[in-house]
This record gives C-alpha cells, structure tokens and sequence, in this order.
C-alpha cells in the first residue's frame, strides 16, 4: 500500500473517532438536583436554605422575584452548594414565582417561591408596652422602631407630655414627661401609635397617686404680719439657744425617757439663766395612722402648747421632725424616696397648718441627722427638704413667710462642706437657714467606754490636759479644729447670707470621776462650751447646746427639770460667757 493510501485512511479513522466521541458527550447530559422543589414564606417573611447538586462546571439561578426575595448567590461553580434565601417584606395579597436553576447542559430545574398574605406591609413596634411612673413627676424615653416610610402617636391624657408624635423609617427616641399626680388615685394614659399598612401599637403609662391623704385642706393667703425679718435677720436676734432634749421626741411618750412633762416654770427658766431660743425636737410617726399619715389632734395640741410656753417668754423656737423611729433618717435612699416624700409631706402640711397663726419667733426644721454618706444619698435629702419646704409653704398665711431650717447631710460639718453644694428652691428669697451639729472629738464629747479606734478623753483644750492621766488627754479634735471646721461653715453659707444652726452640741459630764480629775475634767468641759459657743458666735453660727435632761454621769443636763432648778451652774456659766464674749 502506497503512502498516499495510509493517510487517507488514517484521516478517515480520526474523522470517525472524533463523531464517535460527540455522540456518547450527547449521550451523557450533566446532572442536577435542587431541593426542596417548592419553598413557602410566612406572611412574616423567614430565611431558608436550598440545597444544590451538579457535576457541571458552574451553575446559575433565574430570580423574577428579585424586588422581594433575596438569594445569597444566583451563580457559582461550587457543585454542592447551601444557598440562602430570605424574604424581609410583606405582602398584602399571596406572591408566587418561579425560579429556573441551570448548570452546564442538564436539564433546568425549576423551584416555585410563595409567600402568604399579611395584613401589612410593615413592622411597628416600641421597646416597652407599659410604664409606671413616680407620683411626684417622672420621665422615660419610648423608643420606636419601623420600616414604614412615617409614623404618628397621641396619647389619650393632656398631662402626658411627648417631645415628638411624628417620625419615620428607622429608629427613634421619644422623650415622655409626666408632672407630680396631685390627686389621691392613679392616673393611667394611653399612647397609640400607629403607620399605614402597620399594626396600631398601644402602650399605658400609670402614674401613682398621693400614698396619703392632702392635709393641706385650709390654705390662707400669705400674710407678712410679724414676719418681714429675713432669715440673717433672724439670726442676728438669737443669742443662745437650748435643746429640750429627750422630752417630745421620746419613743412611748414625753416622759418616757425619764423626764417630766413639760411645764411653763421649766421654760421660764430657762428664758431667765440666759437663753433666748429653744429647739424642741420632736416626734410625730408614733402618734400618727399608719395608713393615712393623719397626726392625733391632741399631740399636735400638746406640741403647740409647749411652742407657747416659748412664745409667751419672747423666745425663739425651731420645732422639728427628730429621730422618730428613723422613718426619714435612715432612709435616704432612692427605694425609700417616693414613700418617704409622702409622709414629708403629710406631716409638714399638718404641722404647719397648726402652728401657722405663731410670728417669726417660731422656725420648722425639716429633720434632724439624717444619714447620707455621698452624693446620690445628698440628692435624695434635698428631696426631702424641697417637699417640706413646699408643704409649708402651701399652708400659706405666716408660713409663707416663715424661716425655715435644713440639714445638712447627717449634720456633720465635713459632709455639710463637700456634698451640700446646692440648696432646695424656695419661692420666698432669704428665708432658709442650715443646720449642723457639733460632737466633735466624740472621745471627748460622747465615748462612754474605750473602743479598738481609740480611748475616751477626759480633757480638752490648751491649759487643760492632765499632767498625771495623761491618756485621757484630747490627741486631736481641739481648738484648732474647732477654728478649721467652723470656718468652712462661715465661708460656705454665713458669708453667703445663710444663717447657720449648731442644732446640737454638747460634752458629757463625767460626774463618776473624782478629786483632781472631776475638778479638771468639768473646767475643761466649762473652756471646751465657752470656747465653742465663742467661735460659733463669731462665725455667724447660731449655738444650741444639747441638754438631755439626765444628771447621771455621763449626760449633759444643765438645769433639773424635776424641780425648775440649776443642776449645772458651771456649765450655765460658761455658755452664757461665751456667747457673751463674742458679741
């Protein structure tokens, strides 16, 4: 066989190979599977996977409902592939399409979406149904949140007060204020929200009503009569005052803390050893109704009798809430605020209504040491102050003009200094006074045993420490901190047209001491009252010395209220000379 004949034939067998091999390729079509063939939505709209298998080179979907349903990838070569779908939207009526899945030269595959009909188009919702607001005025932030292109609300009571009630597609804070419910009963709004093609979203807001009952059932107009002397005014005419300690602010009663009722001789007395102002302190919660706060008639008549007695001798008087049971005292705290408000203001509209016809002679003080250690606990007394000042002065007639005390955070003169950087509002100008306390060092002052912090001081003052019981000499707290801490007060408050009260302060008596060291101890007790009534007078601080009554050992009483007698006279002297002196 020539050459020309082999090639020929080698020709026509590649021809024939190559025919031979396009026709099993056509024979052999790419496979692909998709699953599941048909995919419903809620009406809600929900996420999805669908599962895709192929042996061909790359794969593509045809998506006609792309305007509302979304596909993770419509191509790839990946041949076993997890493809997400997600519908976000609503609709109103039923939608349905039908996706094509190709790949390579297999035959299409073809899955049909659907999705349910909603009765909206869009969602609307807040991040809170209901709110429970404080009785004495609150706030809270409502936050809306939508994919409607715009919103309205409106609430179904005036006293709700909203910073929007119109807004849009997003995100959006909506500030809401309620004023003090001055009513007994709750009040309860309601705020609807609505968007077209959107669920209408309703949310209540109750607010408290008063705990008690309004007391402040006889308000006068103001009258200015025996009352025109702003509060330095006032400060300017009180020389020394006097504690009627342990006496009205006795748990179980006036006398149950050992002393006597109260009489007219006792004040007298005290009006002729030299005192020109009394503090009562004073209790109200146990002679008041658990349930409505209403204070017994007769105790407030017994209190105002007491009030005369000092009255009638031309003297100044500062009536107060004291301890009582602690029920403001111990509670300066954000959980106790609204209930401790309440009673604040129960009792102060009944005390004042009272004793509203007495002139300036007499002054309320909102409380006596209540606690506070920081800031927060400080504006939670303020509280309490502003709702005292206010119940006074909503009494009207000469309450509302009168000069009213408050404390400073648990009447500490440090504490005063750092936390007490602002004082309540009052609607009448120059008529509040603060009131401070004065124990200080307590070894000397108050400690009746030894503790692991330090010894009991039986001796104050230069000149005055013992030469052979030297460990009961005042290491700290004497004349210098005297000078330090009363100097704060003057250029914190006096210095700035607020009169301020030492409502209490005091040494004990250690009468169990004997010889040298009882005659040295009670001169140094007699220089420590002269030196810290002097320099209090000097400072524009007004001294009350602190007499529980009690002339056991280690009490304070100055005169004998069993029998209207001097007990103290040394201790008489020295206070009246040292308020003296620094006139």
């Amino acid at each position: 066989m020539n050459f020309m004949m082999k090639t020929k034939l080698t020709g026509i067998l590649m021809l024939s190979l190559l025919s031979l091999f396009a026709c099993q390729k056509k024979d052999n079509p790419n496979t692909l599977s998709v699953s599941p063939s048909q995919i419903s939505f809620s009406k809600t709209g929900s996420n999805t996977l669908m599962s895709l298998q192929t042996d061909a080179d790359s794969w593509n979907i045809s998506n006609p409902a792309s305007d509302w349903l979304v596909i993770s990838n419509t191509s790839g070569t990946d041949k076993n592939a997890q493809i997400s779908l997600k519908v976000e939207s609503q609709t109103l009526t039923v939608r349905t399409d039908t996706l094509t899945i190709m790949a390579g030269n297999a035959n299409p595959v073809h899955v049909v979406v659907s999705q349910a009909s909603s009765d909206y188009l869009y969602n609307l919702s807040t991040n809170e149904n209901s709110f429970s607001l404080k009785r004495s005025g609150d706030s809270a932030i409502l936050t809306v949140t939508t994919d409607a292109p715009e919103w309205a609300m409106s609430a179904d009571a005036d006293w709700l007060q909203l910073s929007k009630t119109a807004g849009g597609q997003g995100s959006t804070s909506v500030d809401l204020t309620a004023p003090e419910n001055i009513g007994t009963d709750a009040r309860t709004a309601t705020l609807t929200l609505t968007a077209e093609h959107a669920p209408t979203v309703e949310i209540t807001f109750t607010q408290k009503g008063e705990i008690y009952p309004n007391y402040n059932t006889s308000p006068q107009t103001p009258d200015e009569t025996g009352m025109t002397s702003t509060a330095a005014e006032l400060a300017a005419k009180i020389n020394l005052g006097w504690n009627l300690g342990n006496s009205l602010e006795a748990t179980g009663g006036e006398t149950a803390w050992g002393n006597p009722k109260t009489t007219k001789a006792l004040i007298d007395l005290v009006k002729q050893s030299g005192f020109n102002a009394i503090r009562i302190p004073c209790s109200w919660n146990q002679y008041a109704n658990a349930a409505t706060a209403e204070i017994q008639a007769d105790w407030l008549q017994r209190v105002k009798e007491v009030v005369q007695y000092c009255i009638d001798d031309d003297m100044y008087v500062i009536l107060n809430i004291h301890w009582d049971g602690g029920w403001l005292e111990k509670n300066c705290t954000q959980d106790k605020q609204e209930e401790v408000n309440a009673k604040q203001k129960a009792f102060w509209e009944q005390i004042a209504t009272t004793m509203r016809d007495f002139d300036e002679h007499l002054l309320f003080a909102s409380a006596n040491e209540p606690a506070v250690d920081n800031a927060t606990q400080m504006a939670v007394l303020e509280s309490y102050h502003q709702s005292f000042i206010n119940a006074v002065r909503s009494t009207g007639g000469k309450n509302s003009y009168r000069v009213l005390v408050i404390q400073g955070p648990s009447t500490d003169i440090e504490k005063t200094n750092k936390l007490m950087t602002t004082l309540p509002t009052d609607e009448v100008a120059n008529r509040l006074m603060v009131e401070i306390h004065y124990y200080t060092p307590w070894n000397f002052c108050g400690m009746t045993e030894d503790a692991d912090w330090g010894k009991m001081f039986y001796y104050w003052g230069n000149g005055y420490h013992s030469t052979t019981d030297t460990e009961r000499n005042a290491t700290w707290g004497e004349e210098s901190t005297v000078d330090d801490f009363f100097g704060l007060m003057k250029q914190q408050f006096v210095d700035n047209g607020i009169p301020v009260v030492m409502g209490e302060f005091s040494a004990v008596r250690r009468s169990d001491l004997t010889g040298d060291a009882l005659t040295l101890h009670l001169a140094s007790r007699a220089y420590f009252l002269k030196y810290v009534t002097q320099k209090a007078k000097e400072d524009g601080i007004l001294p009350f010395y602190w007499d529980n009554g009690s002339m056991d050992n280690n009490n304070c009483a100055i005169f004998n209220r069993n029998n209207d007698t001097v007990f103290d006279q040394q201790s008489l002297d020295a206070l009246v000379q040292g308020a003296n002196a620094a006139q």
